[in-house]
């Protein structure tokens, strides 16, 4: 009898280790407790967005001055940084040849003009034939023409400045052989002065043609005003970026300079902190908050400043945002909001 006790005392202590252990695995909990968040309820809030980008520039008007044709130069009028008007005479190459066959079809001319007036008197009196009278007026059409011809060459001899404007440096001396790519000079518009700058297309209505913009240069702090004069129709496909013009309404800037363009709006919409936002491979997401339970929205991005972004769709007024602990939210998961933040 001892002997079978002793057998069974261990046997009873295992069986009752064992049954604690179920009584325990049932009573675990069975969920992950909610996550505590801060929040802020969508709402139309007015904001300021500034933006500053680099600007170009630019000349109202700006040509290099290369001559039409070869030639030996003959007369040069380019004196370094002057003032000239518009059809200014700047070099002239040599056109002699030009200018003896132009002599020689004008001697021609008039001795086919006097030969078609006689045959025009001799033709009302029947004393020649329609047909010798028609070669002749052919012949002074003829030489007409060759003349026109001519002088369309010699004006190609004359380089002429096409606007009123400052010339640049001087880069050859009179007598120089030059050719189509021979650099005679330069001739800017320099009274005139517009400004080139690229924005993101998130940008577009902060760029309205009419609209007063301020323009900075690295070697003044002063702030100087200029007007879009015209946006680019079409948004670059490889940057995504709108080219943009401006006309400088005051002050004066070298061509060529670099600024930066300083672009202020006020919008009225609906925004959140930037750190509110989960960057996606094809979207950005938002977390919102439906009936306790966390949901990942898809939502469309416009202006962003450094603290906020603002939300062109995806949610409505009224929509209650995570805007911290997002890391630790998962979709359809318990929520459980601490506090509801202001902007």
């Amino acid at each position: 009898m001892k002997f079978i006790l002793v057998f069974t005392l261990p046997l009873l202590l295992i069986s009752m280790v064992s049954c604690k252990g179920k009584a325990g695995d049932k009573a675990a909990p069975k969920g992950k407790p909610a996550v505590s968040v801060d929040v802020i309820v969508a709402a139309n809030t007015s904001f300021s967005s500034d933006i500053e980008v680099n600007g170009n520039v630019l000349s109202e008007e700006m040509i290099e001055l290369h001559p039409e044709v070869s030639g030996r130069l003959t007369y040069l009028n380019i004196p370094d940084g002057a003032l000239v008007s518009a059809g200014t005479v700047l070099a002239r190459i040599n056109d002699a040849d030009l200018q003896a066959q132009l002599q020689q079809q004008k001697v021609q001319l008039e001795l086919a003009r006097k030969t078609e007036q006689r045959l025009s008197q001799l033709l009302e009196v029947n004393g020649v034939d329609q047909a010798t009278y028609d070669a002749a007026l052919s012949q002074v059409n003829l030489y007409e023409a060759n003349i026109n011809v001519l002088k369309a060459q010699i004006d190609k001899t004359l380089i002429r400045a096409p606007f009123a404007g400052r010339l640049g440096l001087r880069l050859v001396s009179e007598g120089a052989y030059v050719s189509p790519a021979t650099l005679i000079g330069t001739l800017q518009q320099t009274d005139r002065i517009k400004i080139d700058f690229s924005v993101p297309e998130a940008y577009e209505n902060m760029v309205k043609p009419g609209k007063t913009i301020e323009i900075q240069t690295n070697a003044s702090k002063e702030k100087l005003s200029a007007i879009i004069s015209a946006v680019e129709p079409q948004i670059n496909t490889a940057t995504r970026n709108i080219k943009v013009r401006a006309r400088l309404n005051s002050g004066k800037i070298s061509p060529g300079s670099f600024v930066k363009v300083l672009l202020n709006e006020k919008i009225s919409g609906i925004v959140v902190p930037t750190n509110a936002i989960i960057p996606d491979a094809l979207s950005n997401q938002l977390v919102l908050i439906k009936d306790g339970k966390a949901k990942f929205q898809n939502v469309e991005t416009g202006i962003r400043t450094s603290d906020v972004v603002e939300i062109t769709s995806g949610i409505q007024v009224g929509d209650t945002i995570v805007v911290s602990g997002v890391l630790y939210v998962r979709p359809n998961s318990d929520v459980k909001i601490k506090s509801v933040k202001s902007k």
